[in-house]
């Protein structure tokens, strides 16, 4: 398995922020999902779900980010599902699948936007960490 062995520092603080920014959304989307269903015109159930969702994944990255020499696949998986979170993020907007409001829809593009930028910020820290690969 390939670890990072000289992960920057740079990709541990991104790693961390995602983390805590992902289960900060994930609380607020999992208990205050009827409020914000109202304020922007989203179905409640799919904030609800969204939030539980983005629990998981944020332990995940949470454990990837605090490992002593993190597994570049880990760091890759996480990449891959913020790329895939938003373009699902750009697809509900525009599927025509829910109908937010004003609110709703500049919601669902500033987080698939800042989601976006996490996986930029995590390719550009796993290009800054030397790769070392484990041997048996």
């Amino acid at each position: 398995m390939t670890t990072i062995s000289n992960s920057s520092a740079f990709l541990r603080r991104v790693l961390l922020t995602d983390a805590g920014v992902g289960a900060f959304a994930g609380i607020v989307l999992l208990f205050a999902a009827a409020p914000l269903a109202e304020i922007l015109a989203l179905p409640a159930p799919l904030l609800r779900y969204a939030g539980l969702a983005l629990l998981p994944v944020a332990a995940l990255i949470l454990y990837v980010a605090t490992r002593p020499q993190p597994p570049r696949f880990g760091v890759w998986a996480i990449i891959a599902v913020n790329v895939l979170w938003t373009i699902e993020s750009f697809l509900l907007l525009f599927s025509g699948w829910v109908h937010p409001n004003v609110l709703g829809q500049i919601f669902i593009a500033v987080q698939a936007l800042m989601v976006a930028g996490f996986a930029e910020l995590e390719f550009i820290g796993l290009r800054r960490s030397a790769p070392r690969i484990a041997v048996a």
